[in-house]
Protein backbone atom coordinates (compact mmCIF):
# COMPACT_ATOMS: atom_id res chain seq x y z
CA UNK A 1 0.00 0.00 0.00
CA UNK A 2 1.50 3.70 -0.90
CA UNK A 3 1.86 5.85 1.51
CA UNK A 4 -0.65 9.23 1.68
CA UNK A 5 0.62 12.83 1.14
CA UNK A 6 -1.40 13.50 4.67
CA UNK A 7 1.05 10.70 6.51
CA UNK A 8 4.03 12.53 5.49
CA UNK A 9 2.74 15.91 6.21
CA UNK A 10 1.38 14.36 10.20
CA UNK A 11 4.58 12.85 10.68
CA UNK A 12 5.96 16.70 9.67
CA UNK A 13 3.93 18.13 12.11
CA UNK A 14 4.93 15.32 15.19
CA UNK A 15 8.56 16.41 14.67
CA UNK A 16 8.10 19.92 13.92
CA UNK A 17 5.88 19.64 17.79
CA UNK A 18 8.03 17.42 19.30
CA UNK A 19 11.13 19.63 17.91
CA UNK A 20 12.43 16.67 16.32
CA UNK A 21 14.68 16.56 13.49
CA UNK A 22 17.05 13.56 11.67
CA UNK A 23 20.91 14.36 11.48
CA UNK A 24 21.66 15.99 8.44
CA UNK A 25 23.35 14.54 5.38
CA UNK A 26 26.52 16.22 6.49
CA UNK A 27 26.45 14.85 9.88
CA UNK A 28 25.43 11.18 8.70
CA UNK A 29 28.15 10.98 5.90
CA UNK A 30 31.36 11.84 8.08
CA UNK A 31 31.57 8.46 9.63
CA UNK A 32 31.28 7.06 6.15
CA UNK A 33 34.14 9.13 4.73
CA UNK A 34 36.21 8.15 7.95
CA UNK A 35 35.02 4.70 7.25
CA UNK A 36 36.55 5.14 3.42
CA UNK A 37 40.11 6.75 4.46
CA UNK A 38 40.68 3.76 6.66
CA UNK A 39 40.14 6.59 9.64
CA UNK A 40 39.68 4.50 13.24
CA UNK A 41 37.47 7.35 14.11
CA UNK A 42 35.50 6.06 12.30
CA UNK A 43 34.25 3.62 14.58
CA UNK A 44 33.78 5.95 17.40
CA UNK A 45 31.70 8.19 14.94
CA UNK A 46 29.22 5.29 14.27
CA UNK A 47 28.85 4.23 17.82
CA UNK A 48 27.28 7.80 18.64
CA UNK A 49 25.34 7.76 15.31
CA UNK A 50 23.68 4.78 16.00
CA UNK A 51 22.92 5.67 20.14
CA UNK A 52 22.30 8.90 18.54
CA UNK A 53 18.64 10.50 20.58
CA UNK A 54 17.37 12.05 17.18
CA UNK A 55 14.55 10.07 15.68
CA UNK A 56 14.54 7.60 12.60
CA UNK A 57 11.76 5.37 13.68
CA UNK A 58 11.05 2.12 11.83
CA UNK A 59 9.34 -0.21 13.61
CA UNK A 60 7.41 -0.25 16.91
CA UNK A 61 9.54 -3.76 17.41
CA UNK A 62 12.73 -1.70 19.50
CA UNK A 63 14.95 -4.67 18.04
CA UNK A 64 13.52 -4.73 14.50
CA UNK A 65 13.78 -1.46 14.61
CA UNK A 66 17.70 -1.35 15.03
CA UNK A 67 18.10 -4.40 12.63
CA UNK A 68 16.25 -2.30 10.08
CA UNK A 69 19.03 0.69 11.12
CA UNK A 70 21.81 -1.78 10.96
CA UNK A 71 20.79 -3.20 7.47
CA UNK A 72 20.45 0.84 6.19
CA UNK A 73 23.85 1.39 7.93
CA UNK A 74 26.10 -1.46 6.04
CA UNK A 75 24.46 -0.33 2.81
CA UNK A 76 25.65 2.89 3.35
CA UNK A 77 29.43 1.69 4.26
CA UNK A 78 29.80 -1.06 1.72
CA UNK A 79 29.30 1.37 -0.87
CA UNK A 80 31.75 3.61 0.87
CA UNK A 81 34.22 0.63 0.65
CA UNK A 82 34.06 0.42 -2.86
CA UNK A 83 34.37 4.42 -3.64
CA UNK A 84 37.74 3.45 -1.17
CA UNK A 85 38.88 1.13 -3.96
CA UNK A 86 37.72 -2.19 -2.13
CA UNK A 87 36.40 -4.99 -4.54
CA UNK A 88 32.30 -4.69 -4.96
CA UNK A 89 32.51 -8.58 -4.89
CA UNK A 90 34.33 -8.46 -1.64
CA UNK A 91 32.51 -5.74 -0.12
CA UNK A 92 28.96 -6.99 -0.68
CA UNK A 93 29.90 -9.96 0.71
CA UNK A 94 31.44 -8.47 4.22
CA UNK A 95 27.84 -7.03 4.07
CA UNK A 96 26.09 -9.80 3.36
CA UNK A 97 27.79 -11.98 6.19
CA UNK A 98 27.41 -9.81 8.51
CA UNK A 99 23.28 -9.18 7.82
CA UNK A 100 23.60 -12.99 8.54
CA UNK A 101 24.66 -12.55 11.77
CA UNK A 102 22.53 -9.71 13.21
CA UNK A 103 19.55 -11.72 11.68
CA UNK A 104 20.62 -14.40 14.72
CA UNK A 105 20.81 -11.87 17.58
CA UNK A 106 18.04 -11.24 19.56
CA UNK A 107 18.82 -8.17 21.73
CA UNK A 108 18.63 -4.67 21.25
CA UNK A 109 22.99 -4.60 22.72
CA UNK A 110 24.06 -7.47 20.31
CA UNK A 111 23.31 -5.56 17.42
CA UNK A 112 24.41 -2.26 18.72
CA UNK A 113 27.92 -4.78 19.46
CA UNK A 114 27.78 -6.17 16.15
CA UNK A 115 27.48 -2.64 14.30
CA UNK A 116 30.83 -1.38 15.90
CA UNK A 117 32.81 -4.51 14.89
CA UNK A 118 31.06 -4.39 11.46
CA UNK A 119 32.72 -0.03 10.81
CA UNK A 120 35.64 -1.72 12.66
CA UNK A 121 36.03 -4.65 9.53
CA UNK A 122 35.53 -2.33 6.99
CA UNK A 123 38.16 0.46 8.55
CA UNK A 124 40.42 -2.78 9.02
CA UNK A 125 40.17 -3.20 5.31
CA UNK A 126 40.24 0.15 4.03
CA UNK A 127 43.96 0.86 5.78
CA UNK A 128 45.52 -2.23 4.56
CA UNK A 129 44.54 -1.18 1.05
CA UNK A 130 46.09 2.20 1.71
CA UNK A 131 48.95 0.08 3.02
CA UNK A 132 49.86 -2.74 -0.10
CA UNK A 133 52.76 -0.46 -0.81
CA UNK A 134 55.28 -1.08 1.62
CA UNK A 135 56.86 2.45 2.72
CA UNK A 136 59.62 3.03 5.29
CA UNK A 137 58.63 4.16 8.65
CA UNK A 138 59.28 7.94 7.47
CA UNK A 139 56.79 7.94 4.92
CA UNK A 140 54.11 5.58 6.82
CA UNK A 141 54.26 8.51 9.75
CA UNK A 142 53.61 11.27 7.30
CA UNK A 143 50.70 9.28 5.38
CA UNK A 144 49.26 8.70 8.68
CA UNK A 145 49.77 12.09 9.84
CA UNK A 146 48.00 14.07 6.52
CA UNK A 147 45.00 11.32 6.99
CA UNK A 148 44.26 12.76 10.28
CA UNK A 149 45.15 16.86 9.47
CA UNK A 150 42.98 17.27 6.26
CA UNK A 151 41.35 19.86 7.72
CA UNK A 152 43.96 21.83 8.98
CA UNK A 153 47.79 23.44 7.15
CA UNK A 154 50.08 20.87 6.27
CA UNK A 155 53.25 22.13 5.80
CA UNK A 156 56.51 19.67 4.98
CA UNK A 157 58.49 21.36 7.90
CA UNK A 158 55.76 20.49 10.41
CA UNK A 159 56.18 16.26 8.84
CA UNK A 160 60.53 16.70 8.31
CA UNK A 161 60.12 17.62 12.01
CA UNK A 162 57.76 15.06 13.12
CA UNK A 163 59.76 12.32 11.44
CA UNK A 164 63.09 13.66 12.34
CA UNK A 165 64.59 14.05 9.11
CA UNK A 166 65.59 17.08 6.82
CA UNK A 167 62.59 18.45 4.45
CA UNK A 168 64.80 18.24 1.42
CA UNK A 169 65.00 14.24 2.64
CA UNK A 170 61.96 13.76 3.41
CA UNK A 171 60.25 15.72 0.42
CA UNK A 172 63.10 13.00 -2.14
CA UNK A 173 61.72 9.90 -0.15
CA UNK A 174 57.92 10.62 -0.09
CA UNK A 175 58.16 11.17 -3.89
CA UNK A 176 60.48 7.91 -4.63
CA UNK A 177 57.88 5.98 -2.66
CA UNK A 178 54.25 7.00 -3.40
CA UNK A 179 55.46 8.70 -6.77
CA UNK A 180 53.79 11.71 -5.36
CA UNK A 181 54.86 14.90 -3.82
CA UNK A 182 53.48 15.55 -0.13
CA UNK A 183 51.82 18.70 -1.66
CA UNK A 184 50.54 16.42 -4.04
CA UNK A 185 49.39 13.76 -1.74
CA UNK A 186 47.26 16.30 0.55
CA UNK A 187 45.55 17.60 -2.48
CA UNK A 188 44.42 14.50 -4.07
CA UNK A 189 43.55 13.42 -0.73
CA UNK A 190 41.52 16.70 0.07
CA UNK A 191 40.18 16.68 -3.07
CA UNK A 192 38.21 12.79 -2.37
CA UNK A 193 37.17 14.38 0.89
CA UNK A 194 35.34 17.42 -0.74
CA UNK A 195 33.78 14.68 -3.37
CA UNK A 196 32.26 13.02 -0.31
CA UNK A 197 31.22 16.43 1.24
CA UNK A 198 29.57 17.72 -2.54
CA UNK A 199 28.18 13.99 -2.53
CA UNK A 200 26.55 13.60 0.46
CA UNK A 201 26.29 17.44 2.39
CA UNK A 202 24.65 20.53 1.98
CA UNK A 203 27.82 22.25 2.73
CA UNK A 204 28.44 25.03 0.74
CA UNK A 205 31.40 25.49 -1.76
CA UNK A 206 32.57 28.24 0.84
CA UNK A 207 32.33 26.33 3.55
CA UNK A 208 33.91 22.83 2.11
CA UNK A 209 36.75 25.58 0.83
CA UNK A 210 37.62 26.60 4.39
CA UNK A 211 36.95 23.35 6.46
CA UNK A 212 39.50 21.50 4.26
CA UNK A 213 42.06 24.58 4.27
CA UNK A 214 41.64 25.61 0.60
CA UNK A 215 43.15 29.26 0.55
CA UNK A 216 39.80 30.85 -0.59
CA UNK A 217 36.26 29.48 -2.82
CA UNK A 218 37.84 30.52 -6.10
CA UNK A 219 41.16 28.36 -5.08
CA UNK A 220 39.09 25.61 -3.93
CA UNK A 221 37.03 25.70 -7.37
CA UNK A 222 39.73 26.44 -9.55
CA UNK A 223 42.08 23.06 -8.28
CA UNK A 224 38.93 20.73 -8.11
CA UNK A 225 38.20 21.58 -11.87
CA UNK A 226 42.05 20.73 -12.55
CA UNK A 227 41.76 17.44 -10.53
CA UNK A 228 38.30 15.53 -11.67
CA UNK A 229 37.29 17.29 -14.61
CA UNK A 230 34.22 19.27 -12.95
CA UNK A 231 33.11 22.45 -11.11
CA UNK A 232 32.22 21.81 -7.42
CA UNK A 233 28.47 22.27 -8.93
CA UNK A 234 28.91 20.04 -11.50
CA UNK A 235 30.20 17.74 -9.53
CA UNK A 236 27.32 17.99 -6.93
CA UNK A 237 24.76 18.10 -9.79
CA UNK A 238 26.07 14.72 -11.41
CA UNK A 239 26.99 12.54 -8.61
CA UNK A 240 24.63 13.95 -4.96
CA UNK A 241 23.24 11.30 -3.01
CA UNK A 242 19.79 9.75 -4.37
CA UNK A 243 17.27 10.16 -2.41
CA UNK A 244 17.12 6.42 -1.35
CA UNK A 245 20.27 6.84 -0.09
CA UNK A 246 19.73 9.86 1.76
CA UNK A 247 16.54 7.77 3.74
CA UNK A 248 18.87 5.35 3.97
CA UNK A 249 21.50 7.42 6.08
CA UNK A 250 18.76 8.96 7.74
CA UNK A 251 17.41 5.83 9.07
CA UNK A 252 20.52 4.73 10.94
CA UNK A 253 19.59 7.45 13.29
CA UNK A 254 17.83 5.81 16.50
CA UNK A 255 15.12 7.04 18.18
Amino acid sequence: MPIHESQLRYMEYIHRENDDRHHTDAEDAYQYDLLRMGDERAVEESIKMFSSSLPGHLSDDELRNYKYRFVASIALASRAAIRGGLSSERSLNISDLFIQQMDRLSTVEEVKTLHAEMFAFYVKEMRQIRQEHIYSKPVTQCIGYIENHLHEPIRVAELAELVGRSQTYLSTLFKKETGQTISGYVLVRRIEAAENMLKFSGFSYAEIAAILSFSSQSHFIRVFKQETGYTPREYRNKFFASPEEAAAARAIIPK
